[in-house]
């Protein structure tokens, strides 16, 4: 499902990465954890193709992302991966409705299509009657709700989430926590996290641990 091989990340000086390799098998949920500035955030982004590695390979799917020109790769963000961010990023001036949509419109996809769909995603995330509230009508934990349904418009390959719980109480965190392995075992969802949390990490398929830009013992 996810080959990383020997990624390399420097920011001028800096060595962010210094060759990570691993695989992430298809229905997994695996956390990435580590101390601020191991390099856990640089590595989702360059898994998420929102960034590329000075070298090395990321294949999803079979796909290998780092041979793909910048059109053909924002194609295949927008239809393969999904993400959840600490920070929802909900455009405020839109509805939750509307919001889950976007990344749909952006595919080109059927309008009636896309909307039933959201409507969908939404009923199973106890969000139907909070469909046509805007992010600021919301609670915290009903908008990084809708930031998943959001993410998974698509059915993306996998969905990689950065610090998805880090603004949420206890209650709602663990909420939020439960519905990742609620999409596993409904959908067979991928799932990659980077976290501070470790009662989170502890609960997953794996757990990578991150110390100064190389992997240590799982």
């Amino acid at each position: 499902m996810i080959v990383v091989k020997d990624i390399h990340k420097s920011f001028g000086s800096l060595e962010v990465l210094r060759g990570v390799s691993f695989e992430i098998e298809r229905g997994s949920v695996v956390s990435i954890v580590g101390a601020s500035g191991a390099g856990k955030t640089t590595l989702l982004q360059i898994m998420g193709t929102l960034s590329r590695a000075d070298r090395g390979e990321v294949l999803i799917d079979g796909v290998a992302t780092e041979k793909l020109n910048d059109n053909d790769l924002s194609i295949f963000r927008n239809r393969r991966i999904g993400f959840v961010f600490q920070a929802h990023n909900l455009l405020p001036e839109f509805t939750a409705l509307e919001n889950v949509c976007i990344p749909g419109f952006i595919a080109g996809r059927d309008r009636e299509e896309v909307e039933a769909q959201a409507i969908e995603l939404l009923r199973g995330l106890d969000l139907s009657d909070r469909a046509l509230h805007k992010p600021a009508q919301m609670s915290g934990g009903e908008q990084q709700r809708v930031a998943v349904a959001r993410a998974l418009i698509n059915q993306p390959a996998v969905l990689l989430a950065d610090e998805p719980s880090g603004n949420l109480d206890t209650h709602n965190r663990r909420e939020l926590h439960r519905l990742f392995f609620d999409l596993r075992e409904r959908t067979g969802q991928t799932v990659v996290i980077v976290t501070h949390d470790e009662e989170l990490a502890a609960s997953t398929d794996r757990t990578l641990r991150l110390v100064d830009g190389r992997f240590v013992n799982e």
